[in-house]
């Protein structure tokens, strides 16, 4: 059994930064791939970023990105902390969302995921 607790949102101005975490409880945390997702207001929840378990002897991880937050977002984990952080840069009013963190074996990257945080408020200001 996996637990996730998100945290790290908050309002901020468009053009500024969040850094987002999950953290998770249970040893085999690493061994999931762990995906981020946004749901807007009156919108569906849509798929963010998402990290797969690190090579046994590396700490390399593929990553993937949604086509909206390329190149202004950076997902990556730190195994030892069982964390995996979303970095969020050159933030946009439509990027206003609650952020969800899920884990599991996921058959691709966009789930579906066996483990789910509640959630983080992220609000950016135009």
């Amino acid at each position: 059994q996996v637990q996730l607790v998100e945290s790290g949102g908050g309002l901020v101005q468009a053009g500024g930064s969040l850094k987002l975490s999950c953290s998770a409880s249970g040893r085999t945390f690493s061994t999931y791939p762990v995906g981020w997702f946004r749901q807007a207001p009156g919108k569906e929840r849509e798929f963010v970023a998402a990290i797969d378990r690190s090579g046994a002897s590396t700490n390399y991880a593929r990553t993937v990105y949604a086509d909206s937050v390329l190149g202004r977002f950076t997902i990556s984990r730190d195994n030892p902390k069982n964390t995996v952080y979303l970095q969020m840069n050159s933030l946009k009013p439509e990027d206003t969302a609650v952020y969800y963190c899920a884990a599991g074996d996921a058959p691709n990257w966009h789930g579906p995921y066996d483990y789910w945080g509640q959630g983080t408020q992220v609000t950016v200001s135009s």
